[in-house]
C-alpha cells in the first residue's frame, strides 16, 4: 500500500452519517441474516464472534476489529459460554471514488484493536446522544474511522516484519484469561525466551510481560468503563488471580484505583488507558 493510503482521499461529502454502538449479547447469540449498507468497523471486546460474509466464515477473538463492506449478507454467531461484548462505527458513504471504495474492500478484514481506534469509538459514543447521524461532527469522526483503518493495516504489515512479536502478541490477546509465562510466550512465537525480550525491546520497547500487563489492565479499564461487572469478575476475564493483582497493577499503571477509574468514567474524565 501506498504510503498515502488511499489513492483519492475520502472527503467529509463522501460521508453522509455516522452511528455509532455497543450491545452485550447472551451466550449463544446469533444475529443476520443482513445485508450490509455501510462501511462499519465492529471492535471486539469480549467473548467471540464469528462472522459468515457471503458464505466465508471467519472466527474473531478480543481485542480485534472487523471490517464490514456495503453489499454483503453477513450473519453473526457469538460465544456459546459467557457474553459478547462488541462496540461498532457504521459510515454511511455515497459516490465514493471505485478505486477507494476497491482499495477499502481489499485492505485486511480483521486487524488488531488499537488504542487510537478506542478512543475515536469513546468519542464516538459520548457525543451523538447530543446530536445527530448527520452532523457534521460525527461525519468527520466517521471519515477519521475510515482514514485511520489503512494506517492500522500499515502498522500491523510493518509489525510483521519481525512476525514472532505480533504472533505473541496476538496470542496474549486471545488467552487473557489465561495464566501466561514467558516461556508459554516464547514457544507460540517460535523463539527462546532470551530472544524474545530482545525483540521485544527492540520492536516493542517493552518487555512481553510488561506489555502483557498492559493489555490486561486496558481490558480492565474497557470493562470497568462499559461494563457494570464487578471487580471480582473483570479481574477473572483479565487473567488476575485476585482482585489485589489487579488493583495493584492498576494503581502503578494508572495512578487510580478501579473504583476511581469508573467514577472518573461517569464523570467523563477519561479512561487512562496504557498505550501500547
Amino acid at each position: 500500500m501506498p504510503d498515502s493510503a488511499l489513492p483519492r482521499p475520502i472527503s467529509l461529502d463522501h460521508v453522509q452519517s455516522v452511528t455509532a454502538g455497543s450491545i452485550v449479547y447472551p451466550p449463544g447469540g446469533r444475529f443476520g441474516p443482513r445485508i450490509q449498507q455501510d462501511i462499519q468497523l465492529v471492535l471486539l471486546h469480549s467473548g467471540e464472534m464469528r462472522v459468515s460474509i457471503e458464505g466465508q466464515m471467519m472466527q474473531v477473538q478480543p481485542g480485534h476489529v472487523v471490517k464490514l463492506m456495503p453489499g454483503y449478507e453477513e450473519r453473526f454467531a457469538f460465544a456459546e459460554d459467557e457474553e459478547t461484548w462488541h462496540r461498532w462505527i457504521a459510515v454511511h458513504v455515497e459516490e465514493l471514488p471505485e478505486e477507494t471504495l476497491t482499495l477499502m474492500a481489499e485492505l485486511p478484514v480483521v486487524l488488531p484493536l488499537s488504542e487510537e481506534l478506542n478512543h475515536l469509538t469513546d468519542l464516538l459514543l459520548s457525543v451523538q446522544h447530543r446530536t445527530y447521524p448527520g452532523d457534521p461532527l460525527l461525519r468527520t469522526l466517521g471519515l477519521a474511522a475510515l482514514q485511520l483503518y489503512p494506517l492500522e493495516s500499515k502498522r500491523v504489515t510493518e509489525r510483521e516484519n519481525h512476525s514472532s512479536v505480533y504472533t505473541a502478541i496476538s496470542w496474549m490477546k486471545e488467552h487473557l484469561m489465561e495464566e501466561i509465562s514467558l516461556t508459554d510466550l516464547a514457544s507460540k512465537a517460535g523463539v527462546s525466551s532470551e530472544h524474545l525480550v530482545r525483540l521485544f525491546r527492540h520492536y516493542e520497547n517493552d518487555t512481553p510481560i510488561h506489555y502483557l500487563w498492559k493489555l490486561r489492565v486496558n481490558k480492565a479499564i474497557d470493562l470497568l468503563v462499559h461494563t457494570g461487572l464487578t471487580v471480582t469478575e473483570i479481574a477473572e476475564r483479565c487473567g488476575y488471580q485476585t482482585t489485589h493483582h489487579l488493583a495493584r497493577q492498576m494503581k502503578q499503571m494508572t495512578g487510580l484505583t478501579a473504583t476511581q477509574v469508573r467514577r472518573n468514567s461517569w464523570k467523563g474524565l477519561g479512561t487512562n488507558r496504557i498505550r501500547s
